[in-house]
Order: structure tokens, then C-alpha cells, then sequence
């Protein structure tokens, strides 16, 4: 009798550049998905959360939360790309092109743009752009983001590194809004009468206040609700033997949790346009306890609209402290950022708030 082997993941020796996957698996979002995200994050943004109010805002019903559409869309490029990832290290250009709606279904592929063997010679660097298109075709998400990965043999570095170029800042007159969107009916009670975009300030700081602690089953449910299936997320058995000793919390979930803390403060930033940049600057476990400040880092008003502008935003997610407790959060010193051991998520994203 043969024993068959099943898929074992790509490591780094079994990626080249201009590579191209095709990733297993379209998913089809439903309203039960949007639902249990909800119920995991606790996100209270309300376009989200209110059809009525979605329909008087121009939507032909309820948007999915871009958060969840992007971890949908990343979770169908782990089999390809990071089942042997040692961790996700960073994002860059994530571009919302299309609303998203309950029903829609997802495809994604990814190229290989970039490969970089590390100095330990156990595992490199491989960038990848990644897009999701949706049921008719139109590409609803694209990304590039950069994985450490495990070798298949450990051995020194012997090739030439390629190290992608991108863009740091996508331009905001060129991000896309949801067409017949519109918001000059809205309410002020809808969002719990918060800031608008004429009431902050470029260099505002906001402690979004409250704290979410990570529970086991929360983290994992969630992960498997965007069916990543890497291992450190998974497989305590395996990560037993690793630095940690234990499970890490998928990045995504972190962002999320953050985003949703964040409501307190930025409730009129209603729509999430593109993500400029992120890093997971540190791990999360379960137990761990996560806080969320937000930088105001950029405005800008859109052309012929006085009911929305785009607001640039730098979310910092901080695990077990509050920042005011923290002697700092992030150094820059000769281009290079060095993170206080607390602080988890760095993400810098483009938004629309309300007028």
C-alpha cells in the first residue's frame, strides 16, 4: 500500500522571480462571514453594521469591511506563499479598488517581485504583489507584501538579492471611492457625534481608550474564518521547538482589533481607501492585551466634494501597557525605526472621514 504525500508548502529554495500562482480556492463572502467578523472584532463602524443607513449613504446594501475582504484575499496566497513562513513581515500598496458586498467572490494571484536570502542562512525574504478580482473580473484588492520563509536545506547565501521598489505613499487624488457614495444626509448620532475632518489636525494624537485582550479561541476562530492555514498560527505541537514556544497571533487579527478600538475618536473615517505601509513590529500571543493610538499624519480634501476628505492615518497597536506609560513607542534614527518591544502593529493607511 503507497502512502501518499500531500502538499508540503513552498520554501524559499521553490520561489523565483516572475513567478506566478494562481492560488486555490475562490471564496465566495457571505453575510454570516461579516457577521462573525464582527462578532470577533467588535468593530462598530457603522456602515458596516446598519443596511438602512448603508442604502441612505448611495450603497445598493450593507459594504463588507475592507479588513475582512483583505484578509479573505490574503488567506488564499498562504498555501502558495507562506504555509512555511517563519513570519509576515510587512505590507505595502494595499489598494481597495472595488466595494465589496455580501455574495461577492474572490480570486486572487500573486507574482514573485523580489527574493532575499538572510545572513543566517536558515530562511529568506520573499516579496510578492498579490490581486484579488472579483466575480465580473474587476480587481477589488491588489497588495505586495514581504514573508520570511523557511529553507528546505539551510546553506549560505549565494545569490544576488532583488529587492522590489514601492511606493511609500500611494497618492491620494488617485485612490478610489465608492461611486454614488454620499454623505451629506448624515447624522450625527450615527457614528456617536465624533471628530470630523475639520475638527483635527495634522501631528493629533488619539489614545483610542479601551484595551481588547486576545483569547485563544478568538484569535484562531478568526484566522480560520480568513482560512490562513500557516502553521505558527495553528500547530502548537510544532512551535513547541520555536523561539516563542507558542502560537502567534495571526497580524491580520491584530490590525483588525485595532482598527475596531479605534472607532473611539476616528468613528467618521468611514471608509478604509489603501494602506500605505505596515509592519508587525513585534509578536502577539493569547492573553495578551492590546491598546491603539492613532497619528494624524496627512489631510486632504477631494475636488468637488464638500461631504468627505482623505485623512492619512498612523495606527500603532500596543500590547500590555498604554503609550503614555511607555517611554516611547518608535525611534527613527538615520532612516532606520527601532520599536519599543510593546509595540506590535505600525500601519499607515488612507481614509475618507466625513466633513
Amino acid at each position: 500500500m503507497r502512502q501518499l504525500e500531500t502538499p508540503q508548502g513552498n520554501y524559499f529554495e521553490d520561489f523565483s522571480l516572475g513567478q506566478v500562482f494562481h492560488h486555490g480556492v475562490p471564496r465566495t463572502i457571505t453575510e454570516a462571514d461579516a457577521t462573525l467578523y464582527t462578532a470577533l472584532t467588535g468593530s462598530r463602524y457603522v456602515l458596516h453594521c446598519a443596511d438602512t443607513i448603508a442604502k441612505e449613504c448611495g450603497f445598493q446594501s450593507m459594504p463588507l469591511d475592507n479588513f475582512l475582504v483583505f484578509h479573505i484575499a490574503f488567506g488564499k496566497t498562504v498555501n502558495d506563499i507562506s504555509l512555511n513562513a517563519v513570519a509576515n513581515l510587512g505590507y505595502a500598496e494595499v489598494d481597495f479598488k472595488q466595494a465589496c458586498f455580501a455574495g461577492d467572490t474572490l480570486a486572487v494571484t500573486s507574482e514573485v517581485i523580489g527574493l532575499k536570502e538572510n545572513s543566517n542562512g536558515k530562511n529568506g525574504v520573499v516579496f510578492v504583489r498579490s490581486t484579488a478580482v472579483n466575480q465580473k473580473d474587476l480587481t477589488v484588492v491588489s497588495w505586495i507584501r514581504w514573508v520570511m520563509v523557511e529553507k528546505k536545506i539551510p546553506h549560505p547565501p549565494s545569490m544576488t538579492p532583488v529587492i522590489p521598489d514601492y511606493l511609500g505613499n500611494l497618492n491620494a487624488e488617485n485612490l478610489a471611492i465608492p461611486p454614488n457614495a454620499h454623505f451629506s444626509d448624515w447624522r450625527d448620532h450615527y457614528s456617536d457625534n465624533q471628530y470630523r475632518f475639520d475638527d483635527i489636525e495634522i501631528g493629533d494624537n488619539i489614545f483610542h481608550r479601551d484595551g481588547l485582550t486576545i483569547n485563544q479561541s478568538d484569535h484562531s476562530l478568526a484566522t480560520r474564518l480568513y482560512q490562513n492555514n500557516a502553521r505558527v498560527h495553528f500547530d502548537q505541537h510544532a512551535m513547541n521547538t520555536s523561539r516563542h514556544g507558542k502560537r502567534l497571533v495571526y497580524g491580520g487579527h491584530i490590525i483588525s482589533l485595532c482598527r475596531a478600538l479605534s472607532y473611539n475618536g476616528l468613528g467618521n473615517a468611514v471608509w478604509l481607501c489603501a494602506i500605505n505601509g505596515g509592519t508587525h513590529a513585534n509578536p502577539s500571543f493569547a492573553g495578551d492585551t492590546i491598546y491603539c493610538q492613532s497619528e494624524i499624519i496627512d489631510k486632504r480634501v477631494i475636488p468637488s466634494r464638500d461631504d468627505v476628505a482623505m485623512v492619512r492615518v498612523r495606527m500603532l497597536g500596543v500590547k500590555n501597557d498604554s503609550p503614555d506609560n511607555m517611554e516611547f513607542l518608535y525611534r527613527q534614527d538615520a532612516g532606520r525605526t527601532t520599536y519599543h518591544t510593546n509595540l506590535v502593529l505600525d500601519l499607515d493607511y488612507w481614509v475618507m472621514m466625513l466633513r
